[in-house]
Parts: C-alpha cells; structure tokens; sequence
C-alpha cells in the first residue's frame, strides 16, 4: 500500500520476553519511539503523541523477526493521525497496530502523503467511574536509562512501569507467580490505550496505581494511572485489556473463581 514507510527493522531477543513468553509490551513503545522519531523527521513533525492506542493481533516470540511500517493516516479538525504497523518479516503479517494521536503540525501535511489505513477499528471502551477504586502497584523514580531525547520520561521505560503494575495487581487478586507456574498461565495483552497528559523529567518521583474497569469470565481491563506524588498530578494514563491465557494452548483460559471473587472485591472498594 503507497505511503507506508519502513521505519524500524530488527528482532526479537531472548531477554526481551516476559513470563508469557512473548515480546514485552513494553518493547513495542520502544521500538514505536523509535519508528515515530524516523517518522518525524521524514515528515518535519515536532513533539510527541497525546494519545496511542495499540491492538496486539498475533505474538512474536524469541528469536522472531519484525519491521515496522509507519505513516501519516489521517488529518483530522484537533488531530494528526499516524499510524504504525508491526509486520512479521517472515510471513509479512501484520500482527501488532498503533494509531496515534498527535497535534496539528504548523504546516498542512501534502495529501500525498496520507495512507489508507486498513488496521482494526477503534471499539469504543466506557470510561472507567470517577470512583473507580485504586490500590498502589508501582513507585519508583525516573532514571538515565529512561529518558529520551528531548530529556522526557520515554514510552518505553513508562509502559515498562505499567507492566511492573500489572503484575503487582496480578498478585493482589492472586493471580502470582506461584498461581501461574502451578497452572502454565500468563496474562496476555491484546489492547493498550495510552494516554499522556504531562511528562517527567530525570530522578523525578513516579506513582501507578491500578484499578478494575472490567472483568469477564477469561478477560480483565485494568486501569493504571502515573502520577507526580509530590503533587497528585496525573502523567499518564493507561488502559490494559487482556486475557488470562493459557501458555501451552495459547488460549484464554477462564478465571478461578478466587481469582474473580477477589479482583471483585477490589472493584467494589468505594
């Protein structure tokens, strides 16, 4: 399809894999930021997204090959729309889209430059209550290692605080490490919505807090939100929807009725 444009090409190490046995999420926004940047410059574009949402259609797992192919895929009345698209080098399968949400750039964006974008649609998720309840599932402060070039707290290193929160949570409804090896189960993501709403900067503080917005008989949306605790200023939002999956037939599995009695009492704390 015209317009798309490689922006990465690489693979899949061993040591970037999680307790699921694929490709971190976390990894995939360090790649995108890679991808974005490469875009960026092509298309003279100056910032970074407000909002990305990402839909997970197949895994790559160790030792797979990947590039991704990045385009501008709309030019809306608040919003520029690029779009990202992971493709399997192997098999030239799509299995991993990124639609973002960046502001208008200063200058109109030539039509030949748009691309048709032929990724999913984007469902409609209700907003969580304004009394959702959260309990603390990450803290820790900004490193070196977390930066990116414009000095910012990187995609990369904040999803990776998401997926440290996911896991904390996972713990709280017993769903633990001992639960998982005992039963081969992992939990499996296939949609992020990310929003950012401010930036930290080096050795500030961080907090992520994590609640239910839903939870179905083998899936559960969380809710985890960053904040600057020193002054209750959210950073980033994100919304994680997966699955309880199988690791041996890679299926969902349905949750254990522990499980969904304590994610339950979680979601009802007032």
């Amino acid at each position: 399809m015209p317009n798309w444009t490689e922006t990465y090409r690489g693979a899949v190490p061993p040591w970037q894999c999680d307790v699921t046995e694929h490709f971190t999420v976390a990894y995939y926004f360090d790649r995108i930021e890679e991808a974005e940047a490469s875009l960026a410059e092509i298309l003279g574009l100056v910032g970074r997204p407000y909002q990305i949402a990402a839909r997970f259609a197949r895994e790559l797992r160790a030792g797979a090959s990947f590039h991704i192919e990045s385009a501008v895929v709309g030019v809306e009345e608040t919003r520029l729309r690029i779009g990202h698209r992971v493709v399997d080098s192997d098999s030239n399968e799509v299995v991993t889209w990124f639609d973002e949400s960046w502001a208008l750039p200063a200058s109109p964006v030539p039509a030949e430059r748009i691309a048709a974008w032929n990724g999913p649609a984007a469902e409609e998720r209700a907003a969580p209550p304004a009394n959702l309840a959260y309990i603390p599932t990450a803290r820790g402060r900004v490193k070196t290692a977390d930066i990116d070039h414009a000095g910012r707290f990187a995609l990369g290193g904040m999803v990776h605080r998401f997926s440290n929160a996911s896991g904390q949570f996972g713990n709280a409804i017993g769903m633990n490490s001992a639960y998982m090896t005992k039963n081969r189960r992992g939990f499996s993501t296939f949609e992020l919505i990310l929003q950012l709403s401010g930036a930290l900067q080096l050795n500030a503080p961080y907090l992520v807090e994590t609640g239910v917005a839903l939870l179905g008989n083998s899936s559960l949306r969380m809710i985890h939100r960053m904040t600057d605790p020193r002054s209750g200023t959210e950073v980033a939002r994100l919304s994680q929807y997966g699955v309880n999956l199988d690791l041996d037939a890679r299926r969902p599995a349905r949750w254990p009725d522990e499980i969904r009695e304590r994610a339950g009492a979680l979601a009802s704390v007032a």
